[in-house]
């Protein structure tokens, strides 16, 4: 069993945080109920130092602005492992803002971990066993169980000794501002409004589909929208995407033909077989003129840039076997079309691609741009 202290009042936090303030270093960690409610919000919040673990209750201490000041801090590291859901959750529902953050997640992948889930990491490094149970817990009911608590206090408590052996083992590797810029990006990122963009945007393999079907998509993700936030149900758990895209695609009709539809089982056939034709109705409603178009990007690229991104791709492949790290972390697909398009000459050229790293052109910056310019002599 882990050791912690349960704070549930806004004065108990305040003490800790003043206490905390000479402390140089923390682990975070944050627990949230995406998985049983419409709107996902924080449950617990698990803070560590070498010594000593606290689990804050934010459902119950609302002041968080203690805690925000510690992270807020740059003379303050506050490391997380897979921290960018936990920054942007912070953000959203607290306004906290962490001014030096440290990843163990990104620490262990430039490490060139093939695992690197904190369950891994830990059995590797330390021999302890995590226990997994309840990852897709619901966080926000009251009373946390003893087990539950004992779990989210173990995800912090051995952060800071992972920290330093990873990065010793980034020092030896000459790594350790490549994690040091990654990081920086991870803590500057927010969760994106959703606006009044239509839901078929999230709706994954809506590309596929017809203006009409997108139409008929879009009254079906409305009608599930409608029954998850009455429900407080996340959407997923009302009905699947994959369901009321079978449905769009096809443009059923009927309720009798709803049977056989992958993931519309005879109870929620029963209970909104009526409703999804209704919602089918109002798309095929829609005047031609207002239909919706799905948002295409530029189009395929040319050959010439589809060859020099395969070209590009078989020299990564042969770069990243020399370093033992996976290729989308020491080049991205993303991030080899841009070159591929721009095909920069020069040092000077290769910096101006959108989202490329310093540490990446200091690594192969001047392999790439050899290769860019050899590749523009030949005929």
């Amino acid at each position: 069993m882990a050791c912690f202290t349960l704070v549930e009042n806004g004065h108990q936090l305040a003490r800790i945080c003043a206490e905390l303030r000479h402390e140089t270093e923390l682990a975070l960690d944050l627990e949230a109920d995406s998985l049983h409610h419409y709107r996902e919000k924080v449950c617990l919040l698990q803070l560590s130092t070498r010594t000593a673990t606290w689990l804050i209750d934010p459902l119950l201490v609302t002041d968080l602005e203690p805690l925000g000041s510690l992270l807020a801090s740059p003379d303050r590291l506050t490391v997380f492992h897979g921290g960018d859901y936990d920054i942007r959750s912070l953000h959203r529902d607290f306004g906290i803002s962490v001014a030096r953050m440290y990843d163990t997640m990104i620490a262990a992948q430039f490490v060139g971990s093939t695992e690197f889930g904190l369950a891994a990491l830990l059995r590797s490094h330390f021999g302890i066993e995590l226990d997994k149970r309840f990852q897709k817990a619901d966080w926000s009911k009251r009373p946390l169980t003893a087990e539950m608590a004992d779990y989210a206090a173990h995800d912090t408590a051995h952060l800071l000794r992972l920290t330093d052996h990873l990065q010793e083992k980034l020092q030896v590797l000459g790594r350790t501002a490549w994690v040091a810029e990654e990081c920086v990006l991870v803590a500057a990122n927010r969760i994106a409004e959703k606006g009044e963009n239509p839901l078929f945007l999230r709706c994954k393999g809506a590309g596929k589909l017809s203006r009409r079907s997108l139409a008929i998509l879009e009254e079906l993700l409305q009608l599930r929208d409608e029954y998850a936030r009455s429900l407080d149900r996340p959407p997923f758990k009302v009905m699947s995407a994959e369901s009321l895209l079978w449905v769009a695609e096809r443009q059923i009709r009927t309720v009798r033909d709803l049977t056989g539809v992958p993931g519309l089982t005879p109870t929620l056939i029963k209970r909104y077989g009526e409703q999804l034709m209704s919602a089918v109705q109002r798309g095929l409603a829609w005047t031609d003129e207002n239909l919706p178009r799905f948002p295409r990007g530029r189009g395929e690229p040319n050959p010439g840039i589809k060859a020099r991104v395969a070209r590009l791709k078989t020299w990564r492949e042969t770069y990243c076997n020399r370093l033992a790290l996976a290729t989308g972390l020491v080049a991205p697909n993303w991030l080899l079309e841009r070159i591929a398009e721009l095909q920069p000459m020069n040092r000077e050229q290769l910096a101006t691609v959108a989202g490329i790293r310093r540490w990446q052109l200091g690594l192969w910056g001047d392999e790439l741009v050899t290769i860019m310019a050899k590749e523009a002599q030949t005929p």
